[in-house]
């Protein structure tokens, strides 16, 4: 018997992010439990359990993005991910401003060489 998936619990922040995927024509959300975006084998951004986002940006525009919003390195399972920045709640719900920096990413994702598939 297939297993039955456990519907995100943040309804409110998964719309936020699935606002901010459209913002990149052709990109697709991936994942019921935990909803990312990926590009050639890479994840650059996801909900966390908690429903804080998650979001890979280049070293600079890393640095820039956490000075900027007052934020941090993103946390997951007590461990520090430290090509993550945590996107505060409120700028999540700002697609227009955040959208700059989810580009980024998505350009960011596109320059490292694609990961092998497991199929």
């Amino acid at each position: 018997m297939a297993k039955k998936s456990t519907p995100f619990p943040h309804p409110e922040q998964l719309a936020f992010y699935e606002k901010l995927v459209e913002t990149i024509p052709g990109l697709e959300r991936k994942g019921d439990t935990v909803p990312y975006t990926s590009l050639n084998g890479h994840m650059f951004s996801y909900l966390d359990k908690e429903g804080k986002l998650a979001l890979k940006l280049p070293k600079n525009e890393l640095e820039t993005f956490i000075e900027k919003f007052k934020t941090g390195y993103h946390c997951a399972y007590g461990i520090i991910q430290k090509d993550y920045a945590t996107v505060p709640d409120a700028l999540l719900k700002n697609t227009n401003e955040l959208s700059e920096f989810f580009i980024k990413s998505h350009e960011y994702i596109k320059t490292l060489k694609p990961k092998p598939s497991k199929k």
